[in-house]
């Protein structure tokens, strides 16, 4: 079994992950890391969508909002091409449209707003309140309790340190009590660099890795074997504050509803200190297995 990276090492590999190579001044290409998976994660895809659409913007304006739809399943053993339409500059706002093509047809559509620093009104809703990251278990920890699960998580690099409040979706069925909030901490798992667009990027790689557990969550459902096989459909995430994705996050995710084979996620992210740094939505497919 091969040893997944780990801490710096996988924060690295993410880095070379979201470092595009530029082919013209709207067309970039990014690879995925070859891990053996079927297919392209799609915080990945967005991630670098992001980075895509981010270089072609001028650096004082940040990212504060992305809405993105998964149209076909990426395959990670070729190249993603990402090519960027300008749609407007204006005086404070630039807005592009960022397309992720395979094999000359598109896996992934993205639009992205971006704006310069402007003060204005500022208020934000109180964070949960919920035990620290330290006094959660580690994904070690439940790898531990669940060691037939641990496969699974061999030859991934674990760049995100993740901790469950609650039952992450993948334990085994029965094991996990209906939630209407699924909690989790999160941070990359190193040191990222100092530029905002990194860590919009890192947030959005990250914020697509527990959302959809939330729709599970309220049934007490869990993914695979016994449970339900599913895949995200679209994704929004808006930036509300400046954070650092390498700094611990609170990441609170419920589900409105539920139906037609469809399950809706909706997730806010807090700094430790409370801070409301940004909200996701997310919409996927989720099919029973064997129904």
């Amino acid at each position: 079994m091969s040893v997944p990276l780990r801490g710096q090492a996988a924060v690295d590999q993410l880095l070379d992950v979201l470092d595009l190579k530029q082919i013209d001044a709207a067309t970039f290409q990014g690879e995925s890391p070859q891990v053996g998976a079927q297919r392209v994660f799609g915080g990945q895809v967005a991630g670098q969508a992001l980075v895509a659409a981010g270089r072609t913007v001028e650096p004082d304006r940040l990212v504060h909002s992305l809405h993105g739809y998964f149209v076909r399943a990426g395959d990670p053993t070729v190249p993603i091409d990402f090519h960027v339409e300008s749609i407007r500059d204006g005086r404070s706002f630039s807005v592009r449209r960022c397309t992720a093509q395979q094999h000359g047809r598109a896996i992934f559509l993205m639009s992205a707003s971006f704006q310069v620093t402007e003060e204005g009104l500022d208020h934000f809703g109180p964070a949960p309140v919920v035990p620290a990251p330290e006094d959660v278990p580690t994904m070690a920890d439940w790898l531990e309790r669940y060691p037939d699960r641990a496969a699974a998580f061999a030859a991934s690099p674990q760049a995100v340190d993740v901790r469950y409040i609650n039952s992450p979706g993948w334990v085994p069925p029965g094991d996990r009590d209906p939630a209407i909030h699924q909690r989790v901490w999160m941070r990359i798992n190193g040191t990222l660099p100092d530029d905002p667009l990194i860590h919009a990027c890192a947030l959005t790689y990250a914020s697509d890795l527990s959302l959809l557990d939330s729709v599970l969550s309220i049934h007490g459902e869990v993914w695979g074997p016994g449970g339900v096989i599913g895949a995200s459909l679209d994704h929004a995430l808006w930036l509300h504050r400046p954070f650092r994705a390498d700094e611990w996050f609170l990441y609170d995710q419920t589900s409105p509803s539920a139906g037609g084979g469809r399950g809706l996620a909706v997730g806010r992210m807090f700094t430790r200190d409370g801070k409301h740094i940004a909200s996701a939505v997310q919409e996927g497919l989720l099919r029973r297995i064997g129904g």
